[in-house]
């Protein structure tokens, strides 16, 4: 039998709330086992050589913080590295890889890799620089927390 004192059905209590406060933010990922979408070589916007970016949706925020979360599609042909001399992030971003594997370089920490399924997070006013070190072509499914 498993004891449950008042600390730890806090600490279960904050988990369902996180989780609930997440769930429009996953409706629009891509639930396991469903198909990963295909995008052709024109589809979305340049960003730059290699890599395009797809809107996928948008979605009225639950979270006090945010406005709204807006989610699209980073498409990264094998290899494909965002430039350098990357702008600062103007808010707050959770990135999750539906396809490929990314070397992520932060500022001031080694670089790090994510696989397929893997995610990570962008803080405002931080930049990254990720690249799609697989052989496939790699969508990275990112949520932007736009500020309320």
């Amino acid at each position: 039998m498993t004891t449950i004192n008042r600390r730890s059905a806090l600490s279960l209590g904050s988990l369902g709330l996180a989780a609930a406060a997440a769930t429009p933010l996953l409706a629009l990922a891509t639930p396991v086992g469903a198909q990963v979408p295909e995008y052709g070589p024109n589809d979305g916007k340049e960003l730059s050589p290699g890599i395009r970016w797809v809107d996928v949706g948008e979605v009225e925020s639950q979270i006090a913080a945010y406005k709204s979360v807006k989610i699209g599609d980073a498409v990264y042909q094998p290899g494909a590295v965002d430039p350098a001399n990357q702008p600062l992030m103007d808010m707050d971003m959770f990135c999750y890889i539906l396809r490929g594997e990314f070397k992520i370089q932060k500022a001031g920490i080694p670089a790090y890799v994510v696989k397929e399924g893997g995610a990570y997070t962008c803080g405002k006013g931080k930049s990254d620089q990720g690249t799609n070190i697989s052989k496939v072509v790699g969508i990275m499914r990112v949520a932007m927390l736009v500020p309320a």
